[in-house]
């Protein structure tokens, strides 16, 4: 199966956390995995994502246009973005899970729901 195992579709923010883990421990990577490098690693991966949309335009929801390799290569470079996210907060010592539903919460309170929004926030 080429190196890819299967895995639940309802992956958790803290089984990729011990992924990312085991796996730079296995490299002995942890001593290059500072926050400040992880965070480096992030916006270039960031960047990549980027570079996949810079002159298509807008995109319709679903990508309906874009090739298959096209979506792959998508979701190799959204996984890294990612993943890095994960090792990096892991890195600082924040529950990425409970710092998400938090931050859904604030902005729960801050954009209302009754609320029409006619431009971005």
């Amino acid at each position: 199966m080429s190196g890819v195992e299967e895995v639940d579709e309802r992956v958790s923010v803290n089984f990729l956390k011990h992924k990312m883990a085991k796996f730079a421990k296995e490299r002995d990577w942890d001593h290059f995995h500072t926050p400040r490098n992880l965070l480096l690693a992030l916006v270039g991966e960031v960047g990549e994502v980027s570079e996949i949309f810079q002159w298509k335009g807008e995109v319709p929801k679903g990508l309906p246009d874009w090739k298959e390799e096209e979506r792959i290569h998508l979701g190799e470079e959204l996984s890294d973005v990612l993943l890095y996210l994960v090792r990096l907060a892991d890195m600082c010592g924040i529950d990425l899970g409970k710092a998400a539903l938090r931050k859904l919460q604030l902005n729960a309170i801050k954009y209302k729901a009754s609320n029409k929004y006619t431009q971005h926030p």
